[in-house]
């Protein structure tokens, strides 16, 4: 990382900044701008998220808002009501008061003497998604959006399900915010209040993973703050960003094509991160091409960006499987569209002996698969942070229990790019069913690296809004989308299609063990193979920001994954460990660290025994004040109902301030 310091422009901060909404709530900001912006006014870059302007983002908002005011902008970080140090309650994501803050929040902002009233909103994840929904809601002020790492449909594409499967992540991601639902407002900026604040919090947040799993089908509650309900809603330019290894790669392709308003994508090999910071490698220098994007919208100047090729993506070339990757091999190219006409979609049968082939006439046949339930535990996680162990390992452990097809080795290399289908001919012995599916790159020594994969909840298959079960023994034909990536099959490598009947612990299973017999010559795998030219598109420079937050690790960030197998009972375990870290952040001297532990279990034949939990634990310091909170969340079931227990802890010193519990049972609806 380069680091330009100093920065060619002297930089004002405002720490703190109260922006008052209509019912007298008041939203805290941190403010960057030019010296002398209240005489010469600039645009605005706003980015409005739930995670702490003064101590959770604050490392990275350093190191991004300040470089960017030397291009000229102000920088505004607003954190959403009940988060960091705003007033109010949050309830759940997106919300209606949310979005209407927002808008407030824009208009506040181009009226302010150092904005030229113009601005634009960019985020990662939450600031990304609800970049999209303000956007939709076109207030007037709001001229451009950059959206990371983010989605166009909270249903069929968000951490909560995928395919009309439920998603572990949904229990990692709700205990997340229950975590962070229980810290405090700063007394160094709300003063003595920060205690009132906090109790309305810690009573008032609820308990979010409930809400979510009343809500298993894309009904009117995931609707809301879908903008792929009506893409016309959005007339600002937007450029959309992601990676591969991250969970949301897939939206960035639907609003590129989707989106009226001018639009362009950016792919990179990364996990959920800014590309500044992406990992894995290589990162870019993303904020000068985030500045090539506000130069063309804020101010007008013509920076070429909007005549450029609307898609880039990272070719990506093989690696050897491995759970954390700092770095992959390939090369950038560009789409003139999408979909692209450099792009042939390819059909390949599937043959009873096990073949896979695109020439070749393949026996037909009836095969059968039911899978153990410990497949999956080589698949890392749904969205991957860049942590030791959230990517997928070596495959040949899981497709030992799976349904594997595969081709001779290439005699010439293919390059793939965009999302592969199955086509599946299938029967079922149970009502309720899904199926995993994973294309894998194998090496001539017999190493499986994943390049995709999906899942379909088989009751699903004529849509995510109505269920519908299935008979057992009648024949179905469906297709299961797998996620959009760009993959380079060596020469010499085969490809491998592999199905399961489960993928714990990426989705929770089907209520009982299920038997899925395939009838292969009416399967088909379509792979979306590139034509045309394969040389390098023009490269990124190398990633740059401004100097760094000074702050000392007390304890240092560190990150854990252990899967473990029962020899006796067979129950196979996956414990996750994540420690933030304890930062002492110097301006303020405040010490916050956070630490996460996650246990997913199984046994190999029985789908009630699944169990998750996730612990959180936050501290902050300053001087003697102190503050700390524990969360814990277990989630199991039956074959009809889920079963949620949590509790919150929450102290003040070694005092106890709350000791609350939690419990929920929530019929299964055909999940």
């Amino acid at each position: 990382m380069r680091v330009d310091h100093p920065l060619p422009v002297a930089v004002r901060e405002l720490e703190h900044v109260e922006i008052p909404m209509p019912d007298g709530t008041r939203l805290a900001a941190r403010i960057w701008m030019p010296e002398g912006a209240t005489g010469q006014p600039v645009p605005a870059i706003l980015e409005y998220i739930p995670y702490r302007k003064n101590d959770k983002t604050l490392e990275r908002d350093h190191a991004r808002a300040p470089w960017m005011v030397a291009q000229g902008y102000a920088y505004v970080r607003v954190d959403l009501r009940g988060t960091g140090e705003s007033d109010g309650v949050m309830t759940d994501e997106y919300t209606e008061i949310e979005l209407q803050d927002g808008c407030d929040v824009i208009a506040w902002i181009a009226g302010q003497p150092w904005c030229d009233g113009g601005v634009g909103i960019v985020g990662i994840s939450w600031g990304g998604f609800n970049g999209l929904q303000l956007a939709a809601l076109r207030p007037p002020a709001l001229k451009a959006v950059v959206t990371i790492c983010s989605t166009d449909d909270r249903y069929a594409d968000d951490i909560h399900y995928m395919g009309g499967t439920m998603l572990c992540d949904q229990l990692s991601w709700a205990s997340v915010m229950f975590g962070i639902n229980t810290l405090p407002p700063d007394p160094a900026h709300v003063g003595d209040r920060w205690r009132e604040m906090w109790e309305e919090r810690l009573d008032g947040s609820g308990f979010w993973l409930e809400t979510w799993m009343q809500h298993q089908t894309r009904d009117a509650f995931w609707k809301h703050g879908s903008i792929c309900e009506d893409f016309s809603n959005i007339q600002v330019p937007v450029y959309a960003v992601s990676g591969w290894a991250d969970g949301y790669c897939r939206a960035v392709f639907r609003l590129v094509e989707n989106l009226k308003s001018p639009a362009k994508g950016l792919v990179g090999p990364w996990s959920h991160r800014y590309p500044h910071v992406g990992e894995p490698g290589p990162a870019i220098d993303w904020l000068s091409e985030e500045t090539r994007w506000w130069d063309q919208w804020l101010k007008g100047v013509d920076t070429g960006i909007a005549d450029e090729p609307p898609l880039r993506v990272f070719l990506q070339d093989h690696a050897v499987p491995q759970t954390h990757y700092t770095q992959r091999d390939g090369h950038w190219i560009t789409e003139p569209a999408w979909p692209s006409p450099n792009i042939t979609r390819t059909d390949f049968a599937l043959g009873a002996d096990g073949r896979l082939s695109r020439s070749d006439a393949l026996p037909g046949g009836w095969l059968d698969i039911a899978s153990p339930l410990w497949v999956g535990f080589a698949g890392g996680k749904w969205c991957s942070y860049a942590l030791p162990g959230d990517q997928p390992g070596d495959q040949r452990r899981d497709d030992a229990g799976s349904l594997c097809f595969q081709t001779a080795p290439l005699d010439a290399a293919l390059h793939m790019m965009g999302d592969a289908h199955l086509t599946l001919t299938f029967t079922a012995d149970c009502p309720v069913a899904q199926v995993a599916v994973r294309l894998m790159d194998v090496a001539p020594d017999g190493a499986a690296t994943r390049v995709s994969y999906g899942l379909l909840n088989l009751t699903h298959r004529n849509g995510h809004e109505h269920p519908e079960k299935l008979v057992p023994g009648q024949t179905y034909t469906v297709d299961v989308p797998m996620k959009h990536v760009a993959q380079t099959f060596r020469a010499g490598h085969r490809i491998r299609l592999a199905l399961s009947t489960s993928y714990f612990p990426i989705a929770w299973p089907a209520p009982e063990p299920v038997t899925l017999r395939v009838q292969s010559e009416r399967c088909t795998l379509s792979l979306p193979l590139r034509d045309g030219d394969h040389s390098d598109a023009a490269p990124f420079g190398p990633p740059r920001a401004a100097a760094p937050l000074g702050q000392v690790f007390e304890t240092p960030p560190t990150a854990e994954w252990r899967v473990t197998e029962d020899t006796v009972t067979g129950r196979v375990t996956a414990d996750i460990r994540v420690h933030e870290g304890a930062a002492n952040i110097t301006d303020h001297a405040l010490t916050h660290s956070a630490e996460c532990i996650e246990r997913y279990s199984i046994l190999p034949d029985d789908p009630t025994s699944a169990e998750g939990e996730v612990t959180w634990e936050h501290k902050m310091q300053r001087d003697d004040w102190a503050v700390r909170t524990v969360t814990h969340t277990h989630m199991t079931c039956d074959a009809t109902h889920f079963h949620l227990r949590a509790r919150m802890q929450a102290f003040e010193g070694d005092t106890s301030v709350r000791n609350e519990t939690y419990s929920a049972t929530i019929p299964r609806q055909s999940v």
